[in-house]
């Protein structure tokens, strides 16, 4: 079984694949001060507690991080603890088989890479991939299936965050719909600019990607992941799929062209 491990700055997303299956999953807290040893015992727990596999089931790892110091830490982990197991981690020199058309190819985060790669294979270019995490990347895939691209926004939490910062009687509420766009109240009024304010920024931003990326908007699709993606899916008219485990199954896909079938 494959083990991919997608390391974001706020959470870090752990997928086992039993062929392209997702079959157990898991999400985490990323700490930049975990030891390499820490790692191991937190990913060892959650291991230990599914009734699916132990760590001997264990076959490949594949491994994306946007955080250089987890980075660091988790290539240790694997060395120490999964020496005998395949890995692949997402750096410059992999094989993705996504050209990237881009200024400076090396700068682009890894994860974007993986997510452009797993809408080819899901969907095929054009598309553009939208990644709720700590930022909102939009990532653009030509016809050509080449990464062209993107753009990136304040995240939703960190939007939240600020907001309940700098304003003295603002303070942070549940994430969910309110009544009305036009707010009788102040937690609906916040609730009001932060669903709906980002739905609108994500069709938006997606409207003009699309002018640039295809004549055809009929063509394109687009294509919704991430931890917070849930929370707009409802309201953005632009997205056409959403896919909880996108990063996990470029991982998967990266694996197999450098290694091999799990």
């Amino acid at each position: 079984m494959l083990l991919t491990i997608d390391v974001g700055n706020t959470n870090t997303v752990l997928g086992l694949f039993e062929g392209d299956e997702v079959i157990e999953h898991w999400r985490i807290n990323t700490d930049a001060r975990r030891t390499a040893d820490e790692i191991a015992v937190v990913f060892q727990g959650l291991i230990s507690q599914s009734p699916l596999l132990t760590d001997t089931d264990i076959s490949g790892i594949a491994l994306c991080s946007t955080v250089p110091a987890v980075l660091h830490e988790m290539r240790e982990m694997c060395r120490r603890y999964y020496g005998d197991v395949p890995a692949v981690i997402v750096e410059p020199g992999v094989k993705t088989g996504v050209p990237v058309r881009m200024d400076n190819p090396k700068e682009v985060g890894s994860d974007r890479i993986v997510n452009a790669l797993a809408a080819i294979h899901l969907y095929g270019g054009p598309a553009i991939v939208v990644d709720f995490g700590t930022a909102t990347t939009f990532d653009a895939v030509s016809a050509k299936n080449e990464y062209i691209g993107g753009a990136i926004a304040p995240g939703i939490e960190i939007s939240i965050d600020a907001l309940s910062e700098r304003g003295a009687q603002l303070h942070n509420v549940e994430l969910v719909r309110p009544r009305h766009v036009i707010a009788k109240n102040t937690v609906e009024a916040l609730q009001s600019g932060i669903i709906f304010g980002f739905a609108g920024q994500v069709d938006g931003l997606v409207d003009r990607m699309a002018e640039e990326l295809t004549d055809n908007p009929d063509d394109l699709t687009v294509v919704a992941t991430g931890g917070l993606a849930p929370l707009v899916l409802d309201e953005a008219r632009c997205i056409d799929v959403y896919e909880p485990w996108l990063t996990l199954i470029g991982l998967r896909l990266i694996y197999e062209r450098n290694i091999g079938g799990s």
